[in-house]
């Protein structure tokens, strides 16, 4: 091995092992990334049938006050 070889050697092996680093820290954030997602994902599920029974509820809601005033209108005309 030349002494030019030799020298670029220690260079590529810390490039090496840098880029190890660097791809052990991208896993870790992708593992990170997907358990968040994951929960992120349930949470809106979730609120998406929160908003389904509140929507259902204010339906029935409007159809019972809207039903009030169409007693309290008779009621008047009596």
């Amino acid at each position: 091995m030349s002494d030019s070889e030799a020298a670029s050697h220690p260079i590529a092996a810390d490039q090496l092992k840098a880029l190890e680093q660097q791809l052990d820290e991208l896993v870790a954030l992708t593992k990170t990334l997907g358990v968040e997602n994951r929960a992120l994902r349930a949470q809106q599920k979730s609120w998406s049938v929160e908003r389904a029974k509140l929507l259902e509820k204010n339906e029935l809601a409007k159809t019972q006050v809207t039903a009030m005033i169409a007693r309290l209108k008779s009621l008047e005309q009596s």
